[in-house]
């Protein structure tokens, strides 16, 4: 494109953004891309998908009074071969094409050139962009270019309008927003039907007035009133969670108290006080001030504080405000929604009466997503579309397992949706049976299942479904839920809790892996590809001194009960393992020395999850002691996918070819250097790829305690030779979903209907 096209399309660009409304937005497109092109019509039609017509909704050029009322069906004329294609379509003699249909309301039979351009969002065919002129000639490969960057920022707009459903683009305004449905991550899965209920800031901090102190010494007074009720509140807070969360998980409380101590935020709001200002007017600029000088600082340990600080200062602003944070009453049904909703705020309710969660902003490794998956609450985070401000009290229903929210969901989604919940509380009533029984094929194969584990209610409920050992120990969960490395004696009591309910059997552990999607508020790790970045023993390995510490712990800990295993993670290359052994030796030795105890020296095993690490098998065995495979980073690295990208969430697959036969030679050449070999990845949890799992002969499985039970019955009632066939089926297969029907077909006709997952049972609206 020339540079005055350039310019030409950023104008056009900044006042489609700077206008009011999807229809002038279109108003304003069709009438500059006439003028800019020079053509004699320009026109926009948008997909109806519930009536699957093409509506024209802007033109400039055709018969003003078309425009709203004259529509093509999907399939008709040129507009309909534009998305039947969802390619372009120039044509110098476009009344002689084939496909022309004639719209005398539109007065288009006089036009000749014709070119077409999808509006395309996400694979997904919003519209079509017609710009004609009665000459006849093909349109320019620069005039192509121009309207498909236009259709490209027009594609967004129209995906945003139809996300904010407070109107129908086809139809008259509402008040209410239509049926929608909307795309972020699972946090913690489970599926729940309800109504929204907003949950917002109890007092506006920005709205505060500066206000001259009438009587300074009252204001002190209100203020400290304000300051030992909010202590009082946190205080509850934090002994309300001490069954539910450890010490280390219930942090953030403590951090709170901190700024409340009278050396701290008091003393400064207390300042300004004296200074004239009335108590709300002091609390506003003291906590403006620090989240203004932090924010500055541009560091991800101080924007954390920056929210403790907005979360305190409107806490203490409450109750100056004589406001009462009880309103919100919630009932069985409520659905939490917000921008972002913080730990405190969630605590602080009712958590048996929340349905579930769900925010615009998080990640799924986020201090609210981690107790929330804690406390069994559905969550879903990152549904960066979804209008909070129009959804107070609107139906909802959240799929916590595929990561989708559905708001005012006809009769049939939500009938179906209640027929999945009442199938999961029979299953889940059939699985407790389970509880007692061995992980045993129909003939006669055992199946070791471990349990995966971070919090202290994943142990408990491990031990009380019978896993045989944990699989992976997820160490960094104690350093994210701090606000600084926790030190050496810290660790040892966290790793002594779990290794203790394990007793007599394996804790495999694993060295701290931070880096990508799990980043620790106090150490930040800036990077453009954090998951290719500083993460996993890259890290640790530049840092001994935190790996020797933790090291340490795990030894120490381990004394007296000899079922300690160390795992390391993100491992690339032999020497990085020949490193970490020896900081290993020597930490071992040394903490004998000091104990004056002889400690079995742990067996050593590396993670399997990038690929270098599948060709090096030989190398490695001759290191370590067992290979344990992490297979959601090894299946992201196979597919070069980020499987926490909604965008590109399609291609990521367990059943992918690739990914299954990499793993089937793996275990094979473990096998043949008789070395053990477990996964511990998502592939483990779901009966359908753990039936593949065993056969390829992984001596054992690693899963969420929310999985063991279905993964026992599926292993109880599937024969070992009926498996192996099924994965010699699956590696001939070349397509993902294939496999994985192959797989549901088997489970569905062999009496294991109940144990295909939820989210591939659903039924669309």
């Amino acid at each position: 494109m020339s540079n005055m096209q350039l310019d030409t399309l950023r104008r056009i660009v900044q006042e489609i953004n700077a206008s009011t409304s999807l229809h002038e937005s279109l108003d304003i497109m069709v009438n500059q891309v006439a003028e800019a092109m020079h053509v004699d019509v320009c026109s926009i039609y948008l997909l109806d998908e519930r009536n699957q017509r093409y509506l024209l909704m802007a033109s400039k050029g055709l018969n003003p009074e078309s425009v709203g009322h004259v529509s093509l069906h999907t399939g008709e004329g040129l507009v309909g071969l534009v998305g039947q294609r969802e390619e372009i379509v120039n044509l110098d003699n476009a009344p002689k094409h084939e496909r022309f249909l004639f719209v005398p309301e539109t007065g288009e039979e006089i036009y000749n050139s014709f070119l077409g351009v999808p509006v395309m969002y996400r694979r997904k065919v919003m519209g079509v962009l017609v710009v004609q002129n009665k000459e006849s000639h093909d349109f320019s490969e620069a005039a192509e270019s121009f309207l498909v960057t236009l259709c490209a920022q027009l594609s967004g707009v129209i995906a945003h309008t139809h996300a904010f459903g407070t109107i129908d683009v086809f139809r008259k305004p509402s008040n209410l927003p239509a049926y929608k449905t909307f795309q972020g991550v699972s946090g913690s899965g489970g599926i729940a039907l309800g109504r929204a209920v907003v949950l917002y800031p109890p007092a506006d901090l920005a709205a505060v007035p500066d206000r001259e102190a009438e009587d300074i010494s009252e204001e002190l007074e209100l203020l400290d009133q304000a300051l030992e009720s909010v202590r009082n509140e946190i205080q509850s807070l934090d002994d309300k969670m001490q069954d539910a969360l450890m010490a280390e998980e219930r942090a953030l409380f403590s951090v709170f108290l901190r700024m409340l101590d009278e050396n701290a935020l008091p003393a400064e709001i207390k300042e300004i006080i004296r200074d004239g200002n009335w108590a709300q007017g002091a609390v506003r600029i003291v906590i403006e001030n620090h989240i203004a000088l932090f924010a500055q600082m541009e560091d991800d340990y101080l924007r954390e504080r920056v929210s403790d600080l907005k979360d305190l200062g409107r806490r203490i602003l409450a109750y100056l405000q004589e406001a009462d944070s009880s309103h919100r009453e919630l009932t069985d049904e409520s659905i939490l929604i917000g921008e972002e909703i913080s730990t405190a705020a969630l605590v602080e309710l009712p958590v048996d009466k929340i349905a579930a969660i769900v925010t615009t902003e998080g990640a799924m490794n986020s201090h609210m997503v981690i107790v929330a998956r804690a406390l069994g609450i559905p969550t879903v985070v990152g549904v960066t579309e979804l209008p909070i401000n129009a959804l107070d009290d609107v139906e909802m229903i959240v799929d916590a397992h595929q990561g989708r929210v559905f708001t005012n969901p006809p009769r049939r989604l939500r009938t179906r949706y209640k027929e999945i919940q009442k199938e999961e509380e029979l299953i889940a009533k059939d699985l407790k049976q389970y509880e007692t029984k061995d992980a045993i094929t129909p003939d006669g194969v055992a199946v070791k299942l471990f349990v995966n584990t971070g919090l202290m209610i994943d142990v408990v409920r491990g031990v009380q479904r019978g896993a045989k050992g944990v699989g992976l120990y997820r160490s960094e969960i104690p350093f994210m839920l701090r606000d600084r490395f926790p030190g050496e004696e810290e660790q040892r009591a966290i790793y002594r809790q779990q290794l203790s309910h394990f007793a007599n059997k394996p804790v495999v552990m694993r060295t701290l892996d931070i880096g990508a999607d799990k980043d620790l508020p106090y150490f930040s790790i800036e990077e453009e590809n954090s998951a290719l970045g500083w993460r996993g023993i890259r890290f640790t390995l530049d840092h001994p001194e935190i790996f020797s510490s933790q090291i340490r712990a795990m030894l120490k800990a381990s004394i007296g009960l000899n079922n300690l295993h160390i795992l390391l993670p993100m491992i690339t290359s032999v020497s990085e393992v020949e490193e970490a052994l020896y900081l290993l030796d020597r930490d071992w030795i040394a903490v004998q020395e000091e104990e004056q105890v002889k400690i079995n020296k742990p067996k050593i095993g590396i993670m399997v999850e990038v690929p270098s690490v599948l060709l090096q098998i030989e190398e490695f065995s001759e290191l370590v002691d067992f290979f344990s495979v992490g297979s959601n980073d090894l299946t992201q690295y196979l597919l070069a996918v980020d499987r926490n990208n909604p965008r590109v969430a399609n291609v990521y697959s367990n059943y992918h070819p690739a990914v299954l036969r990499a793993l089937t030679r793996l275990v094979k050449e473990c096998h043949t250097y008789e070395k053990p070999i477990s996964i511990c990845g998502e592939m483990a949890g779901d009966p359908l790829s753990a039936t593949l799992l065993m056969a390829m002969g992984f001596n054992t499985l690693s899963m969420s305690s929310s999985n063991i039970l279905r993964v026992r019955k599926a292993i109880c009632h599937i024969p070992m030779t009926d498996a192996q066939e099924l994965l010699a089926r699956a590696l001939k297969m070349d397509n993902p979903l294939i496999v994985k029907s192959m797989m549901e077909y088997y489970f569905k006709t062999h009496g294991l209907e109940d144990m295909v997952k939820p989210s591939t049972r659903i039924v669309s609206a």
